[in-house]
């Protein structure tokens, strides 16, 4: 069926809006968080599995850096062990560990190695230990005077070998990598996906951190998307209180992206069909933009 003159209109207006970012963002790194409802709607799946195509095709790098809460979470009630959280954070014991490894490293991991390549890309499934991509040590979380909580198993990232991811993204291969890393104590950790997407993004001198969650973006006190912030304009909100609980890492390691050179930062709806594309191939853009004003 052909379309019609007006839909026609709209699609050659969409193709013209996306040229000059494809020019500006051609051999770029775009560092992507893929993580919450994407994860589990199949639609949404497919669709970022083929925007994160298009982008390489068209000359972008992409780097995928994966979550899998909802599918840990599952396993673990199927086990019927109990999940915490703290600031955010999934308090990972030693069982936890073996489920958390096994969904990230096994499942999840090829489960989008797979779809890329239904959808015509070539991808690569890695975690933080192989290679020794990532290498952590235990987090330490403080507690506002009083001595640092212990959370288990979870880590922080030491350094990223970006060796390998260079290597990736000087080809025609898309790096998928799951948040689990080794610890010089011989360790294994679990470590939050928007803390490493960050650190990658810095290492890589990303132009682009890109967050998907399941909200607008950074909303304020009245339920309206914050853009266009400055960070120091998002330390001020963390330090009022309008930024807090889960939202905190996320907006933390963005800041901290920005501040270490990554050009912008963007929290994204992913529950929105083609998210990544409409922040990065539209004038309107979508969710929270965070970078340095001049």
């Amino acid at each position: 069926m052909s379309l019609s003159r007006d839909e026609a209109t709209n699609v050659a207006r969409v193709l013209t809006e996306s040229l000059p970012y494809i020019q500006r963002f051609t051999s770029r790194t775009i560092v992507i968080k893929f993580g919450g409802n994407a994860m589990v709607d199949p639609q949404l799946f497919e669709t970022f599995a083929r925007d994160v195509v298009l982008m390489k095709l068209v000359g972008m790098n992409p780097v995928i850096v994966h979550g899998g809460g909802p599918q840990i979470g599952e396993l673990l009630g199927r086990l019927k062990i109990k999940s915490e959280f703290v600031d955010g954070m999934r308090v990972t014991d030693a069982p936890t560990m073996d489920v958390v490894e096994m969904v990230l490293g096994a499942s999840v991991n090829k489960e989008i190695v797979d779809c890329i390549h239904r959808n015509g890309g070539r991808a690569v499934g890695l975690t933080g230990k192989d290679g020794e991509l990532l290498k952590a040590r235990k987090l330490q979380l403080d507690s506002a005077g009083e001595a640092p909580q212990d959370i288990g198993l979870v880590g922080e990232v030491t350094s990223v070998d970006t060796q390998v991811l260079k290597m990736l993204g000087d080809s025609d291969f898309i790096p998928v990598i799951a948040p689990i890393a080794g610890g010089a104590d011989g360790k294994t950790y679990n470590i939050n996906a928007d803390l490493v997407a960050g650190k990658i993004a810095e290492v890589l001198h990303a132009e682009k951190l890109m967050l998907l969650t399941n909200v607008a973006g950074l909303l304020d006190q009245g339920g309206d998307v914050l853009t266009g912030l400055s960070t120091k304009e998002v330390d001020r909100l963390i330090a009022d209180g309008v930024i807090r609980g889960g939202m905190l890492p996320k907006i933390r390691c963005a800041v901290d992206a920005v501040k270490q050179g990554v050009t912008s930062a963007h929290i994204i709806d992913g529950r929105v069909p083609h998210a990544a594309l409409l922040e990065i191939f539209t004038d309107e853009g979508i969710g929270t933009l965070i970078c340095n004003k001049r």
